[in-house]
């Protein structure tokens, strides 16, 4: 079928694309497309806030390093009840009651700490690996936009093509039917014809002239919608040149290569490494920690009565310094139990492993049929241009036929504008039945894999 497709074009067309093949102009307006979209620009956002969301989980394996400082006055007031004791000579009591004492200083304490993990369960990694597959997912999804852009303009500047084309074919009817209103004009004033012809003919060119309007109307709307598109100039867009012939596709084509597809397969990936984190919840956290302090009391004094002697005694301290002082050693954290949540947490990322697995097997069942439906599309238009080529040139044919036949006076001016209408509308039909068959073999690459990977310059 597909020998048999090229075939067929390559009798009707001297040549015929393989891929997609555009100008260069045209090639650039998809590159400004891509730019400008917003859906495009949202996504690459979002791979870079993903990117800096794995880079943040990545960090936690280095070490932290905090610097503490601390200033403070005390002022306390206390009191102290010991036990009685008695002298055993003097038999004076000791200790009496309670006794009252103040207590006053200041104090200032400094130091340097870190900190790092050396086994949080796998937690930091498997984390890391989840964001950095669901990463490399939504990049495929974006390529699955790239291509809708890439499609649209495409068809755009197809559609804007075709409508150069049906202006083109009322310029060549105006001019025939200019040349037969001159040669009615002689006629009926040499008696040989009536005014109902002229004014038949008259009536087929303003017909022309009104779809003429219509046409250039809707090359102005299509500029437009590309130019919002692109951002390249209406005026630009109207004096591109885009050659519309048929695309052959000559590859083996296979859905194994579908974006939608190799995002899946990523987003699988992504939630196998959820699992893996979420299970490294129940296992211990192991860090180490290391630090340097300075400590100082200074100016601190303590006022504490003597009731026997009724005296007050003072104790002072200048400066009790603790400098230096290391600490190093491990920490072990291990979370026995935690009323279940690690364990819903565990099911619930088991769970969306499992709707994925089930979207992914069911993607690619529908889009090896979406492939085998757009390929069945596109060798049925392959065979409607060669249709669409005969009906055109027996509407050429008739339509020279029926120019001599009106001019031998061997038919009347209906069947002569009939004609003229037909080869406009078979013409017109022509390079639509190409534009879908163009559309067919885009959808179809589409369907197979990247769709601007298909793209060359001509």
């Amino acid at each position: 079928m597909k020998k048999l497709g090229f075939i067929i074009i390559s009798l009707v067309y001297g040549s015929t694309f393989g891929q997609i093949q555009v100008g260069n102009d045209v090639k650039q307006a998809l590159d400004a497309a891509l730019k400008k979209d917003v859906t495009l620009v949202n996504q690459t956002i979002e791979k870079q806030k993903l990117e800096l969301e794995r880079k943040s989980v990545l960090s936690k394996y280095i070490p932290k390093i905090e610097a503490t400082a601390l200033y403070g006055y005390l002022n306390s007031e206390a009191s102290l009840d010991l036990p009685t004791l008695t002298l055993p000579i003097t038999g004076y009591p000791l200790f009496n009651g309670a006794t009252n004492f103040s207590t006053k200083g200041q104090a200032f304490h400094g130091g340097v700490t870190a900190k790092a993990v050396l086994f949080s369960g796998g937690q930091i990694y498997n984390g890391a690996k989840a964001l950095a597959y669901k990463n490399e997912g939504t990049g495929f999804m974006m390529d699955l936009q790239n291509d809708a852009v890439v499609k649209d303009i495409i068809l755009s500047f197809d559609q804007l093509q075709m409508l150069k084309v049906a202006e083109k074919l009322i310029d060549d009817s105006e001019k025939r039917l200019k040349k037969e209103t001159e040669r009615v004009e002689k006629a009926i004033a040499l008696g040989l014809a009536i005014p109902y012809d002229r004014d038949k003919i008259k009536l087929a060119s303003l017909e022309l002239e009104s779809k003429k309007t219509d046409v250039q109307h809707k090359q102005e709307l299509l500029a437009l919608k590309i130019n919002q598109a692109t951002g390249v100039a209406t005026e630009i867009i109207l004096e591109m040149n885009h050659l519309v012939e048929p695309i052959v596709i000559f590859e083996e084509l296979s859905s194994e290569n579908k974006n939608e597809i190799k995002a899946l397969e990523s987003f699988q990936k992504a939630s196998n490494f959820a699992v893996k984190k979420e299970k490294g919840s129940l296992l211990p956290t192991l860090g180490a920690f290391g630090g340097y302090s300075y400590t100082s009391i200074f100016n601190a004094e303590t006022e504490i009565p003597i009731k026997t002697i009724n005296q007050t005694a003072n104790l002072k301290v200048n400066n009790l310094t603790l400098n230096p002082t290391w600490m190093v050693g491990l920490a072990l954290k291990w979370e026995l139990f935690s009323g279940f949540e690690r364990k819903h947490k565990i099911e619930e990322a088991e769970l969306n492993a499992l709707q994925i697995e089930n979207k992914l097997s069911d993607a690619k069942e529908k889009l090896a049929l979406q492939l085998k439906k757009n390929k069945i599309e596109y060798h049925a238009m392959l065979q409607q241009i060669s249709i669409a080529k005969q009906r055109e040139i027996i509407a050429q044919n008739n339509n020279e036929m029926a120019e001599k036949q009106y001019k031998a006076g061997l038919i009347s001016v209906t069947e002569r504008l009939t004609a003229e209408n037909d080869i406009y509308k078979e013409s017109l039909n022509k390079i639509e039945t190409i534009i879908k068959q163009r559309q067919a073999a885009i959808e179809t690459y589409q369907s197979s894999g990247s769709l601007t990977s298909f793209i060359t310059i001509h």
